[in-house]
């Protein structure tokens, strides 16, 4: 079957056609956008922010800009470690065998959606590479528009922050992190119990995991107009065949299941000190690890996984020119004080039933200029959570609100769908052209349990 390229004239009507066209003409290369969001949050800090001045501005985006560094890296060894993770062949094995049990386009997506999702709310680091690897396995087994079963992979990310890997719940559960401000202004740690696992978070993300899977299904464009993954274009990654014959001893211990066993030892033996004599083994360097650990594992031998992190490391690039940009946003406006004004907008409007909701509806647009979760939670905390003790409001649905916000404008984020169509191949206008569904949805689903559920 012959790939329809991306200049074959789609035939889609509604509201799906209205969108695409818009993203398509109208935002740019994720660096040039976030070279443009530079701009505008400088002039918005510039007009409205308190403590705005030259010395400020720069002072705050040179400081951010190498601020960001550590997290950045962190975050790419999280992408690396789970892309190398999901190349591994017994992985590679259940996915194919997971993927097999769609018979339909639809059922693809709903398959897709599900598993992403779930993945998601346990660890969102790996949810979010298992959405681009699930999606090309699908294109591979059936007539698919490939951006479209890519948006329904990566809609499934939109539970993230309302699972047990959310960076801004964790931090308020952790006693003593440098990111628990609620501790820091109230004395108070919030565990799980408080914030993910309640009603006003599950609920929702239940009606998402329902709900969804039917809103793809009204989406798919039809056959005929199907746009759908070249593989000669976007071939997989060839495995790499050990050598026959005899082999000097430099090249045998390479190809030698020796150095996978012996990580593998020395990982498991953190995981019994971690137990046993309470070695800290927590947040993101442990996703990072587990994830390292595993892969090199079930590659079966050294060479195998650092080829499959070469690989990895090839979609990065992007990713490594916006980091530092997105940490100059971050530096200008806590520089600033221009978050501040944003907060206290919706914080003079609200009283103890409805600061949830607000906070929610302030979190959505952060996002859009901060888009990670724990850099967004540094900037937006320190208001909202004074705001609920002054109102006497719920402390913890106020910080799940700032959560819910940031998972459903990441549907809208060129940051975070950037690696994931790397991954998978496809342009991020396209996919964001369907996951403006996904964001539309969620907004109403998760602030709907906000006003009717805390």
């Amino acid at each position: 079957m012959k790939p329809v390229t991306a200049a074959t004239p789609a035939r889609r009507t509604g509201f799906t056609e209205a969108t695409i066209r818009l993203f398509e003409r109208t935002i740019p290369d994720p660096f040039v956008l976030a070279i443009l969001i530079t701009a505008v949050v400088a002039l918005l800090s510039a007009v409205f922010a308190p403590h705005a001045s030259l010395g400020r501005l720069v002072g705050g985006w040179y400081k951010g800009f190498f601020d960001i560094l550590t997290f950045a890296f962190q975050i790419t060894l999280v992408l690396v470690t789970g892309h190398a993770f999901a190349h591994a062949p017994p992985v590679q094995r259940v996915f194919k065998a997971l993927v097999s049990l769609a018979r339909t386009p639809a059922q693809a997506a709903a398959l897709t959606f599900v598993l992403v999702a779930l993945a998601s709310f346990c660890n969102w680091g790996l949810g979010l590479v298992v959405s681009a690897l699930l999606a090309r396995e699908v294109a591979k087994r059936m007539r698919v528009d490939f951006a479209w079963i890519v948006a329904a992979g990566f809609s499934g990310w939109v539970v993230w922050a309302s699972g047990i890997s959310s960076s801004i719940a964790l931090a308020q559960s952790t006693p003593g992190s440098s990111m628990n401000v609620v501790q820091k202004l109230t004395g108070q740690v919030l565990p799980l119990g408080t914030t993910v696992f309640t009603s006003f978070n599950l609920v929702p993300t239940l009606v998402m995991l329902f709900a969804m899977p039917f809103v793809f299904a009204w989406l798919k464009p039809n056959d005929a107009d199907a746009v759908v993954l070249d593989t000669d274009k976007y071939p997989d990654a060839p495995p790499r065949e050990k050598p026959q014959g005899k082999l000097s001893f430099a090249r045998w211990i390479e190809y030698s299941w020796l150095g996978s066993a012996f990580i593998g030892a020395a990982g498991v033996a953190l995981f019994v000190l971690a137990q046993t004599q309470h070695v800290a083994f927590s947040g993101v360097n442990a996703v990072i690890f587990v994830m390292f650990i595993a892969g090199v594992i079930l590659h079966g031998y050294p060479l195998a996984y650092a080829d499959a992190v070469k690989n990895a490391a090839k979609q990065t690039g992007s990713m490594m020119l916006q980091y530092p940009l997105y940490g100059g946003i971050m530096g200008m406006m806590d520089a600033t004080g221009l978050p501040d004004v944003i907060s206290h907008f919706f914080i003079a409007i609200s009283n103890a039933h409805t600061l949830p909701f607000w906070s929610y509806v302030c979190s959505l647009i952060v996002t859009f200029f901060i888009p990670s979760g724990g850099g967004h939670w540094a900037v937006q905390g320190p208001f909202v959570v004074p705001a609920a003790v002054a109102l006497h409001a719920s402390v913890p649905a106020t910080t799940m609100a700032v959560a819910m916000g940031e998972q459903v404008s990441n549907m809208m984020q060129p940051f975070w769908a950037a690696p994931v169509v790397a991954m998978a191949g496809i342009g991020v206008q396209r996919v964001l052209g369907f996951t403006v569904m996904t964001f539309l949805v969620g907004a109403l689903v998760y602030g709907a349990a906000l006003l009717l559920l805390v």
